[in-house]
């Protein structure tokens, strides 16, 4: 017999939809840790008589982060989108987005009943189930909140970024806290940073259009935009997705667990003024998160006026972006030193890098060859790379482009180009997993390699006299230093971080209490990379290929 469990002829009102459901939920969790993997939900949800194409559809929308996993408001949505299916309507997020859901009746589900008074009679009282907090359980967080090296058991993991949260817990986090990675190198990192949208950061000189240039994607202006010919930007501003439009000073941003940038506190107050985050509803920041920057400026005077590091903030989030836009316009060519500082800053990151020049309709077809000539030798002076960066040519603004380069060369190559781009931004959502997996991979080995430095300094310290006049020498030839440990350890010389930087770092050190390598721990890690991360894409395909 079909029963919707507790259907009543009365009014369902969200309170008492959220009862129901969480009894829904209380039962479809098997395991009882707030998260309903596939395998569970494909058992519950059969039970509404849907074909498989179509809960295959309720899937993908309810889980939209590709979590591998559904929590208690996912579970909700996806009893919402089977009603609507059961009515007749289409499953998709626009008649989501449109449904009365205050009218919306739960779904009939076949043999709910059943099993409600089953599970209930055999283990769940309904003590239990008033303690029951689906939504605040959720695993992989509180996997950050335990003790290092907790042993996470491998059915708890859902998906790849899951499993790269337990490989961090357990074998990573552990060598990081032991040699001070996170005050060499990067913060620890949080179940934030690993959940966080993909990013995009675009960088240039005042005027160059970047702010025009996210207007321009979104079709709308974000809370807190101000566009014009003078600097206007003066500062930075992640736009995301939210469920209102509104600004969100820094302190508060830096604070908050549940976004990626707890790492900027380190930066100081005279950042955080002048940090903010913008939010609005758009269906593009639901896959991406823009960052749009201050306007580089050049000469002394405008340098010394950044009450912050400006250099090192860019540097902070050019490791956690996806893809970085270096925004030139043919009347701002010109790289000064604050750029220059900021683009050797990108180091490491050359794969994100693009080089858009916009604003390309200001300047004839003659011109436009010299201008981008003129780019392409300014740029080759700055990244030092033998490769030449991709550059996009066109005008990224909602005007028309003007007459001056079109023609029908001007015009086809400005559409051509700007597809490109856009192409480009597009498949970021797709290659996100793949970029968790490489950042991941990259502090791995980064991680290692700072063992090594750190132990090998402590080794080389005498054991009673003359250890100041020892970690002098040491700071002193450093370079001499990593060349040993490269070749004790047989590392890779791109692994190794900048001698100026590190000996900068290690000034405020004791050598003397750095710890001596652990190389169980050391083998842990390699461990990760040798099988536990292929083990990883093994069972676990990339949630964005489909």
């Amino acid at each position: 017999m079909a029963s919707s469990a507790d259907s009543s002829p009365t009014r369902w009102g969200p309170k008492e939809q959220r009862s129901l459901y969480l009894r829904w939920f209380y039962l479809a969790d098997d395991d009882g840790d707030g998260r309903l993997t596939g395998r569970d939900a494909l058992k519950f949800f059969a039970m509404s008589n849907l074909s498989r194409d179509d809960l295959k559809q309720v899937w993908a929308i309810a889980d939209s982060k590709r979590q591998g996993y559904l929590g208690f408001s996912e579970f909700m949505t996806a009893m919402q989108l089977v009603s609507l299916a059961q009515t007749g309507q289409d499953i998709t997020q626009d008649t989501l987005a449109h449904a009365d859901l205050g009218s919306l009746q739960p779904p009939t589900m076949e043999g709910l009943d059943k099993k409600l008074k089953k599970k209930s009679a055999r283990s769940k009282s309904s003590s239990d189930l008033g303690a029951y907090h689906p939504t605040q359980s959720a695993m992989s967080s509180s996997w950050f909140n335990s003790k290092s090296g907790r042993k996470i058991p491998l059915k708890s993991v859902t998906s790849i970024i899951d499993g790269l949260k337990k490989a961090y817990i357990e074998k990573l986090r552990p060598l990081e806290k032991t040699y001070q990675y996170n005050d060499f190198v990067s913060p620890l990192l949080t179940s934030s940073d690993f959940d966080a949208k993909p990013m995009v950061m675009l960088l240039g000189q005042y005027s160059t259009g970047k702010t025009t240039f996210i207007k321009h994607l979104l079709k709308a202006s974000y809370p807190g935009a101000h566009i014009g010919p003078e600097p206007t930007t003066d500062r930075f501003v992640v736009i995301q997705s939210g469920p209102d439009e509104r600004c969100i000073p820094g302190n508060t941003v830096a604070v908050q667990t549940d976004m990626p940038y707890s790492g900027l506190s380190a930066f100081g107050t005279a950042f955080l003024s002048k940090f903010e985050c913008s939010q609005m509803p758009h269906p593009l920041l639901d896959h991406i998160t823009f960052v749009d920057t201050p306007g580089v400026l050049s000469g002394e005077k405008q340098r010394t006026q950044r009450s912050y590091d400006f250099t090192g903030v860019t540097s902070w989030f050019a490791a956690k972006c996806d893809l970085i836009l270096l925004l030139f316009d043919p009347h701002k060519l010109d790289i000064s030193d604050e750029f220059k500082r900021v683009i050797g800053s990108l180091r490491g990151q050359d794969d994100k890098i693009r080089i858009v020049l916009n604003k390309a309709d200001q300047v004839d077809s003659q011109q436009l060859m010299r201008v981008y000539g003129a780019l392409l030798w300014s740029l080759g002076k700055v990244l030092n790379t033998p490769e030449v960066m991709r550059v996009y040519i066109g005008s990224f603004n909602d005007k028309p482009i003007r007459a001056m380069s079109a023609g029908p060369l001007g015009m086809e190559l400005f559409e051509r180009e700007q597809d490109d781009l856009l192409s480009d931004l597009n498949d970021i959502p797709k290659k996100a997993c793949d970029r968790r997996i490489n950042e991941f991979v990259k502090r791995a080995r980064s991680a290692k390699v700072h063992a090594h430095i750190i132990s090998h300094l402590k080794g080389e310290m005498p054991a009673l006299m003359g250890k100041a006049k020892a970690q002098q020498k040491l700071l002193e030839t450093l370079e001499e230093q990593f060349d040993k440990v490269q070749k004790e350890m047989r590392l890779p010389a791109g692994d190794f971080p900048s001698v100026e930087e590190y000996r900068e770092t290690l000034n405020a050190y004791n050598f003397d209490r750095f710890e001596r390598l652990r190389p169980k721990m050391v083998q842990g890690v390699d461990d990760m990379l040798a099988y536990d991360i292929p083990d990883l894409l093994k069972q676990f395909s990339n949630p964005f290929s489909d």
